[in-house]
């Protein structure tokens, strides 16, 4: 096992959620490419809105994540431009059986649209539970393995970090990547977002280097992933890997090696600004990774701590951006805002960590900036954009 930050390692597997795990795996998805239903609803009464939490398991880190969401709904709800939300709180949990009774529940309760449930196995019951009531389920998981049909996340996908920092590593006139990942669920399904985002704008992948989650077998990738990137000539090594995991290991053994961001340049798929001690890691500076509108994510913590007193939780966010396209859509007063076809505005939404959309196939895209750590500070390299483009928010 890795011996990383072990006083900080409870804390780096919490903060890290919305940005690595894959929570738990998917079941069985919903059929079909997309959710092109809805109910209609009267914009001119409070819309019912179920938030589905993890409340209830017994788990101290549930309590506290259920309190931020509702904290967090709750917030968005002070300024909707004149829609209304009858926000309806169910605990589950987190448990996929309960999450789907107490979703169906809402339902005949009279709500109109499902936000959460946290995990993505619960989520995907929620989904196929309420399939047939022509609702809509907003989860916070990031598993996209579970989007589709009525189903979205709104955590960030490894698919839309790829998408930004290939293309802000091919503006930079990268073309050549090594991928360096972990052979686990969530290395594997960053390998691919990586290659799939490398493919797509042009670029090559020259080698693809694996090891499974140990210290022994990421020393021993070492020789392997200096190989692939001399025998290749590639000009960027990215990594699936996170802070709590072999990030600390490979960024001192590879400099080591004769591998830097100086002739390789380094790129994560997760943040490598989180914990703190890891701006100090010597390997890591100058490497590129992505991060949330960091304007944006101030705003929201401020208002946050000024509205409860505390810090919201690194998920907290996701709750908010749910109402704050939900009531985006109900104060535009027309009785389909809330069908696929509404959800899925080119234009997106702007939410707790910058601007948002949802993707037909239930997937999203988030507006990230390019970051990198010089003299143990994070650097923006590149902003978050503030649009997508075409109508206005």
């Amino acid at each position: 096992m890795f011996a990383v930050f072990p006083s900080a390692r409870k804390v780096v597997q919490l903060i890290a959620l919305p940005f690595v795990a894959l929570a738990l795996a998917a079941c069985d998805t919903i059929p079909g490419g997309g959710f092109g239903g809805g109910p209609s609803i009267n914009t001119g009464d409070a819309v019912p809105v179920a938030l589905l939490v993890p409340g209830g398991s017994g788990l101290t880190t549930d309590e506290l994540l259920s309190q931020s969401l509702e904290n967090a709904a709750r917030l968005a709800m002070r300024d909707l431009n004149g829609a209304t939300i009858d926000l309806r709180v169910y605990q589950t949990a987190g448990d996929a059986g309960t999450a789907a009774a107490r979703a169906q529940q809402a339902v005949d309760d009279g709500a109109k649209i499902i936000l959460g449930p946290v995990y993505a196995a619960s989520a995907n019951a929620v989904g196929n539970a309420v399939a047939g009531d022509n609702v809509a389920v907003l989860s916070f998981s990031n598993n996209a393995a579970i989007a589709g049909g009525n189903v979205f996340v709104l955590g960030p996908t490894f698919q839309n970090t790829a998408n930004r920092m290939v293309g802000y590593a091919r503006s930079q006139g990268k073309q050549r990547f090594v991928v360096v990942h972990g052979q686990d669920s969530a290395g594997n399904q960053g390998r691919d977002a990586i290659s799939s985002a490398v493919t797509a704008q042009g670029a090559s992948v020259v080698g693809t280097v694996g090891y499974a989650l140990s210290q022994q077998d990421v020393i021993a990738a070492i020789p392997q992933i200096k190989s692939a990137v001399e025998g290749n000539a590639a000009d960027a090594i990215f990594m699936t890997t996170d802070t709590a995991s072999a990030l600390p290991l490979l960024s001192q053994l590879l400099p080591e090696a004769g591998v830097t961001s100086e002739t390789s340049q380094f790129i994560g798929l997760t943040r490598w600004d989180i914990p703190a001690q890891t701006l100090s890691l010597p390997g890591v500076q100058g490497g590129w990774f992505a991060v949330p509108d960091p304007a944006a994510s101030a705003t929201f913590s401020a208002q946050y701590q000024g509205a409860y007193g505390g810090v919201p939780h690194p998920i907290g966010g996701l709750a908010f951006d749910g109402i704050a396209a939900i009531g985006a859509l109900v104060s535009q007063g027309n009785a389909d805002a809330l069908t696929g076809a509404a959800l899925t505005q080119g234009a997106g939404f702007r939410g707790a960590s910058g601007i948002f959309r949802l993707r037909a196939d239930g997937t999203n895209e988030r507006g990230l900036a390019v970051a990198t750590i010089t003299d143990a500070q994070v650097t923006i390299l590149s902003p978050a954009p503030q649009s997508f483009g075409g109508a206005g928010f």
